[in-house]
């Protein structure tokens, strides 16, 4: 099928590549460059320079401008596949393609409509995360879904789980797009009983805090990001959480307590006690929780919730 492909991030990546392998990628749209990370200087985003290996067109776009909508038009694209593009299409660009605009959404619909389906899928403790084909709608994530693919989260993080299901989504939404052509393919209407929403995840609600249990901790941890980190004050010292884990059931350490046993780094919690691995102390190197609390003085033993 022939198709006109908007996306941004890292997550929209294999979809390219796969519809660029088993389809015709007529035009591809994205974000202008910009600074990205912790970096200065402006950056193409994954999607362009992804694209511009593939030789695909490439038309930047921060806004559904007239200019942008007669590109799309000359494109005579049969569907629109967005993924993780970053930009609400009015109805003028959604009824653009005569078979419509399917859009890769990164959880198991109706669960999880919204800005960030996949932080809060483990920040819920979720089992099983997974991805949804699915129409364009007015309403946020709201339109019917025709493919669904999922895998366990285990002890993915954010970024292993975002690539996991980067890849289904990939997969599904070329899958999506034959059946399409073919007329077999199958809608289902969301049932909005079960809807739920993944608002952003807030800087504040990422603080680790003694006064919750260790598994909630552990989970922020695991839900951690760049733009949303999992951070904790820890001796005295301000420091981002990289990797963590709920302690063995026979250490016990008291509520707001550090204890270091056998090099192991243990933080006690309301219920239960969290385990850091491995922790970049503010203005220095990612290091291991042996090499920090090597530097922990009999004093500090304490930890607390960042202001």
């Amino acid at each position: 099928m022939r198709v006109v492909f908007m996306g941004t991030p890292d997550f929209a990546v294999p979809s390219l590549k796969k519809l660029a392998q088993d389809h015709q990628v007529a035009l591809v749209i994205t974000r202008p460059d910009a600074v990205r990370g912790r970096g200065k200087t402006l950056e193409p985003s994954p999607v362009k320079e992804c694209a511009q290996e593939l030789g695909l067109p490439v038309l930047e776009a921060n806004r559904m401008t007239p200019e942008v909508i007669s590109a799309m038009r000359e494109a005579q694209p049969e569907a629109l596949c967005i993924v993780a593009f970053g930009c609400i299409l009015p109805d003028e660009v959604i009824s653009l393609a005569p078979y419509g605009a399917l859009n890769v959404h990164a959880s198991l619909l109706p669960r999880w409509r919204g800005a960030a389906p996949i932080q809060r899928a483990i920040l819920a403790g979720d089992a099983v995360a997974g991805v949804s084909i699915m129409k364009i709608a007015h309403e946020l994530d709201a339109g019917d879904w025709c493919k669904q693919a999922s895998c366990e989260v285990g002890s993915k993080n954010t970024e292993q789980l975002t690539d996991a299901l980067a890849q289904l989504g990939a997969d599904a939404l070329s899958q999506a797009l034959s059946e399409l052509k073919e007329g077999s393919l199958e809608w289902h209407v969301q049932d909005e009983r079960e809807v739920t929403f993944a608002p952003k995840v807030t800087k504040q609600e990422m603080k680790l805090n003694p006064e919750d249990s260790a598994q909630a901790n552990a989970l922020r941890v695991q839900a951690s990001s760049d733009t949303a980190p999992a951070r904790a004050s820890v001796g005295g010292r301000s420091l981002r959480v990289l990797s963590a884990q709920l302690a063995p059931s026979d250490i016990s350490v008291t509520q707001g307590s550090v204890v270091v046993q056998d090099h192991r780094l243990f933080l006690g919690c309301a219920e239960g006690t969290l385990e850091l691995l491995e922790v970049r102390p503010d203005g220095k190197r990612s290091m291991d929780a042996k090499s920090f609390a090597a530097g922990l003085q009999k004093s500090q033993m304490t930890w607390q919730m960042l202001q």
